[in-house]
């Protein structure tokens, strides 16, 4: 089983929207059952929160279904809980190796690296465009789920 945590700053946004992108994409696959997916933040101010209206209103925009979702912290134990931390951001790249005291087993990737680019996940909590954060979210995951199925 591939133990995958999607990370953002608060867990409201874009790191939701991936864990049900990720797991839209991977529930018609074979491998369906290989692959726990979950989302969390690198920070505790949206702790307890639900997925933002505006990323909810995206999803459903696009046929994505998501179930209830309260956002969480990402903690330091989470280290060897998953396989595979997958950022929205170098900013998250920072708080999540200063929350796990680096990264030995060399975890923590950003997702849009999975497209060939270094590039950060539009932040639309900042830009208030919901749509180019689903773009590259969707872009990502397609691509992140391309890499798992050649590589695991």
């Amino acid at each position: 089983m591939v133990k995958i945590l999607f990370v953002c700053h608060g867990n409201i946004c874009r790191s939701p929207m991936a864990e049900f992108i990720m797991k839209y994409i991977i529930k018609n696959s074979d491998t369906a059952g290989e692959y726990e997916i979950n989302s969390a933040a690198v920070s505790y101010e949206e702790s307890g929160n639900g997925i933002y209206p505006p990323a909810k209103e995206q999803l459903r925009l696009h046929c994505i279904p998501f179930s209830a979702h309260r956002a969480i912290r990402v903690e330091r134990d989470d280290y060897e809980k998953y396989d595979l931390f997958v950022v929205m951001d170098r900013s998250n790249v920072r708080l999540i190796e200063r929350i796990f005291g680096g990264d030995p087993a060399g975890k923590v990737h950003m997702l849009l690296e999975y497209t060939g680019t270094l590039r950060d996940v539009s932040d639309p909590w900042y830009s208030g465009d919901f749509e180019q954060a689903y773009d590259d979210i969707f872009a990502g995951c397609t691509a992140l789920f391309e890499f798992l199925e050649k590589n695991t």
